[in-house]
């Protein structure tokens, strides 16, 4: 019977935003010859590459709103499906933090040619490499193209602490904080010099990709960018899962129950700095009883999201201002796709003019949840994300399809073993012991997925 009413469910089609006139891409011809690029602009490059934004997204008949789709999220068991094996690098910055880079697929399982592109992935809240979501995109976007996939690599950036990257400096990550994307992408453009690389982000990874891209500008390693359910106003929106009782009592405690317990796993480690006040501030809120997002990040993320300065910062509501990316969509200079739904309970105010970006398309389906877009399969109790049809052909368009463009990229050098961008020496990376072989749909376990 279920079956049966999800064949009559109404079809949801995405309302698409551009600005006018859109920017025009540079596109390849029929060889890759520069001579054959042409200019197209950015609106009719979505519409002829990315057809499921303009097929229509059509809900499963019992996720039938945004609660539900974000629920299925968090507590559906994806072990089965989009299975991805990783290969861990860890990386070690210049304050002595460390970061990981997951990478598929594993040298072991197949080797791919230089110049192949690389999805770079950016987690959300509390998550990592082993996410639904993210194995959502990777493992259709890195299946060899004669099964059917991209052939693509994947790269997803771990943030401190996440996914069992250890704590070792008092400097946690933030939707705001930009410094650790940016050494990673400097390391995969060092690594990888010829692979044309596509930034994608989910939630909070979202925000913190849009910010990067923002403040690079035309310096930007990333050739494009995609944004998934980001939370964009932080003000705004943590304002609004404040004051509703359902928000507040559900996800607003949800998302902080996760940080408690990653907070939990690392207390150790955050104990070998005893004076800094991060580690003053770990007690606290591992004793809190009832702890939301917003008393959180006003105890811990305001003061250890980030290096100095900008942080710390006086409140959460300080950080939120500072950390939102609505205002920064403008200054984004490379082709960028944002996806969101209307029925987001965690994320409610949409930047959908995006600051009048011509490089910007905004997609937005009235159903899906936050991280969900559950679809109905062909046999009943099949159920996928439909968001990875129009991601992957969003990747495909911008790894394959964008001819190279004119970009101000700054050369890189060693100093004291340490990567480094020529002209700035406040940031670096280099490679540490650690690592091994990951395997994606392990996960880590009692955090709940999908936040």
């Amino acid at each position: 019977m279920g079956h049966i009413v999800s064949l009559l469910t109404v079809v949801d089609i995405p309302r698409l935003h551009f600005a006018s006139p859109s920017a025009t891409v540079k596109v390849k011809g029929p060889t890759d010859s520069p001579e054959d690029s042409r200019r197209e602009s950015l609106e009719s490059f979505v519409e002829s590459r990315c057809p499921s934004l303009y097929g229509g997204f059509k809900p499963a008949s019992w996720l039938f709103n945004g609660h539900l789709q974000t629920a299925y999220a968090v507590v559906g068991d994806f072990s089965k499906i989009d299975k991805v094996d990783y290969d861990r690098t860890l990386l070690r910055t210049l304050d002595g933090g460390t970061i990981g880079l997951d990478s598929t697929p594993p040298t072991d399982e197949r080797t791919l040619p230089d110049d192949t592109p690389i999805v770079v992935v950016l987690h959300g809240l509390t998550g990592g490499s082993h996410e639904s979501y993210v194995r959502a995109i990777l493992a259709p976007a890195c299946t060899p193209v004669e099964q059917g996939g991209l052939g693509y690599r994947g790269i997803v950036v771990n943030f401190r602490g996440c996914a069992g990257v250890p704590i070792t400096s008092p400097q946690l990550y933030s939707a705001g904080h930009t410094d650790d994307i940016r050494v990673a992408v400097l390391h995969i453009s060092r690594r990888y010099p010829k692979a044309p690389l596509l930034g994608i982000g989910f939630s909070l990874g979202a925000n913190v990709l849009t910010r990067y891209l923002a403040e690079e500008g035309q310096q930007c390693r990333l050739v494009a960018g995609c944004a998934v359910a980001c939370p964009w106003d932080l003000v705004k929106n943590a304002q609004r899962l404040e004051d509703d009782w359902l928000h507040r009592e559900i996800y607003a405690k949800a998302m902080a129950s996760n940080l408690q317990k990653l907070m939990g796993r690392h207390a150790e480690s955050l104990a070998k700095f005893p004076d800094h006040p991060l580690t003053k501030a770990v007690p606290g809120v591992m004793a809190a009883k009832s702890l939301t997002l917003s008393k959180f990040d006003n105890t811990i993320t305001c003061i250890g999201g980030g290096s100095s300065p900008p942080f710390p910062f006086p409140t959460c509501w300080d950080y939120y201002a500072w950390a939102s990316s609505h205002e920064m969509l403008a200054k984004v200079r490379v082709p960028f796709l944002a996806l969101n739904a209307e029925d987001d309970p965690i994320v409610q105010v949409l930047p959908v003019e995006a600051g009048g970006n011509p490089y910007v398309a905004f997609a937005v389906t009235e159903k899906g949840g936050h991280l969900g877009w559950f679809e109905a399969g062909k046999s009943i109790g099949d159920v996928r994300r439909w968001v990875s049809k129009p991601v992957v052909e969003w990747l495909k368009a911008v790894g394959e399809g964008l001819a190279a463009q004119d970009r101000q990229i700054q050369p890189t050098h060693v100093v004291d073993g340490f990567l480094k961008e020529v002209g700035r020496d406040d940031i670096g990376c280099k490679e540490v012991e650690g690592g091994g072989h990951v395997i994606g749909v392990e996960g880590e376990g009692g955090l709940l997925a999908g936040l």
